[in-house]
């Protein structure tokens, strides 16, 4: 009973501070909603100034376009045939230098396969000895691994000879 008591005085104290701190927030909540309503009144004054903003650009930009539409109208049929022309040109430089490049690269591509085939040679020769000589380093150890196999026979079967003798009391 007493415990009951306890748990009933415990929470009536923790429901008084808990009021206090749902006064406090409901509080700043109304803060919170009226400076959300500030911001959207200063948002909506900010987007019609800048619409007519826009709009005053827009009106600037369009009658430049159509003074930039006209100086190019006229200056466009002048320059299309000059444009041509310089075209035509360009196209004949460049194949010519073109050819020039595919030769050059040409030279220089057997120049090169031709020094890669020389190494290549260099070095099949070099690849070729070392393959000897390993080969023969490893047939040597072949034959020294095969002679420690009998050794090894010898010396484990005598050993188990012996043994074997001591357990039967050959000598």
């Amino acid at each position: 009973m007493l415990a009951q008591r306890k748990e009933i005085t415990e929470m009536q104290e923790n429901t008084s501070s808990l009021e206090s701190r749902v006064a406090r927030l409901e509080s700043d909540v109304s803060h919170i909603r009226s400076d959300v309503s500030l911001i959207q009144v200063d948002l909506r004054d900010l987007r019609k100034t800048m619409d007519t903003r826009f709009e005053n650009s827009d009106a600037k930009l369009d009658a430049l376009g159509a003074k930039v539409d006209a100086k190019f109208d006229t200056f466009g049929a002048n320059f299309d045939a000059k444009l041509d022309a310089l075209d035509k040109k360009f196209d004949t430089k460049l194949d010519a230098l073109d050819k020039k490049f595919d030769t050059k690269l040409d030279a220089l591509d057997k120049k090169f396969d031709a020094k890669f085939d020389g190494l290549d040679k260099k070095f099949d020769a070099k690849f070729d000895d070392l393959d000897k000589k390993f080969d023969q380093k490893f047939d040597s150890l072949a034959a020294k691994i095969g002679e420690l196999k009998v050794w090894a026979l010898l010396v484990i079967g005598g050993g188990v000879l012996s043994v074997v003798a001591r357990a039967l009391h050959w000598f």
